[in-house]
């Protein structure tokens, strides 16, 4: 039996703390960026009208008619990064901390490891510090190649909730996995849940972010007031449907694998594939919402809000699964840890 190092994890669990704080102050810096939207905005909007004033010497002639209710576009509906997004200091400052913030949070789920000699996901406080940690790099990637700072807010504030949940409601001191853990299939199996399940987070977000977008375009489309005018800095609402619509194409083909290893581990653990545990029962729930979500918005046309909130509904069911069940539900996989 691996010798546990108490001392590596008390570090462990500093360098979790900080990293808490870290993107604590990048989820203030987010806030800052959009707090000070509006000014943002009108520099924005003089580089673009400047440039459209250009476009039309050029060509000599037309009308910026066809420009949507509420001004120009800023934003690329591809999310790509643009010349004036440039402009957004605090955002930049916000993803510097972000990435430092992550930086810290690897060193703490990494000594983690070390101290325990084996992975760090064998309770709740592991799987969610973990699972905080690959939502943070996944957001942090797909920075590298789409402009998605509008969601910035979101992300930092669901990691930071996710770090003090870990740390306050289900704090775990390093120790062994029990019995029925100690098999390779934990790296496989447990390893792809805590990457589907950071995934469904990151589509879950952009679902919230598309509903609030929706009803601003239709405020703007029916002559209404632009209530919310920082959200002109984030893409419309069927770009963000598009974008959750993919990660969770991806996602739901992991929870599918998930489901699958998980069954394969049963056999060998308990001798049978399947027994309705609640923990498996709750996992077939989340395929079966996800699974809809997928054939209703290919196949029956159900997109913009309704594929919105059966994208919400999925991710609900994820965190029932994941506390609820896990704390009150008796059953052969409890391993909550507290």
């Amino acid at each position: 039996m691996p010798v546990i190092n108490e001392q590596l994890g008390a570090y462990s669990d500093l360098f979790m703390l900080l990293a808490a704080f870290a993107y604590a102050a990048a989820l203030v810096v987010f806030a800052w960026d959009l707090a000070k939207s509006n000014a943002t905005i009108r520099s924005i909007e003089q580089e673009v009208l400047r440039q459209e004033a250009d476009q039309l010497a050029t060509v000599g002639g037309g009308s910026a008619s066809t420009r949507p209710a509420g001004g120009p576009a800023l934003v690329d509906e591809s999310m790509a990064y643009t010349a004036a997004s440039g402009q957004r200091s605090m955002a930049r400052i916000a993803v510097v901390l972000t990435w430092l913030a992550a930086a810290i949070h690897t060193v703490a789920v990494v000594t983690r490891a070390i101290a325990a000699a084996r992975v760090p996901w064998g309770n709740m406080y592991e799987f969610l510090s973990t699972g905080a940690l690959i939502v943070a790099l996944v957001y942090l990637i797909a920075l590298l190649r789409k402009d998605l700072r509008f969601m910035g807010v979101f992300v930092t504030l669901l990691v930071t909730v996710m770090l003090c949940a870990a740390t306050m409601g289900f704090p775990t001191p390093v120790g062994h996995l029990v019995p029925a853990l100690q098999s390779p299939w934990i790296i496989i199996h447990v390893s792809i849940a805590v990457l589907a399940s950071s995934l469904f987070t990151i589509s879950f977000v952009a679902s919230v972010v598309q509903l609030i977008q929706h009803r601003r375009q239709a405020r703007l489309a029916a002559g209404g007031e632009d209530r919310l005018p920082f959200l002109r800095l984030v893409p419309s609402a069927g770009a963000l449907e598009n974008f959750a619509y993919r990660i969770n194409a991806v996602s739901f083909v992991l929870w599918t694998f998930t489901v699958m290893a998980g069954a394969i581990w049963a056999e060998a653990a308990w001798g049978r594939y399947w027994g309705w545990d609640p923990k498996e029962v709750w996992s077939f729930v989340i395929w079966v919402v996800y699974a809809g979500y997928l054939h209703a918005r290919a196949t029956r046309g159900w997109t913009g809000v309704r594929s919105a909130w059966l994208s919400i509904v999925g991710y609900a069911c994820i965190i029932f699964n994941f506390t609820v069940v896990n704390i009150y539900f008796s059953g052969l996989h409890s391993y909550a840890g507290v």
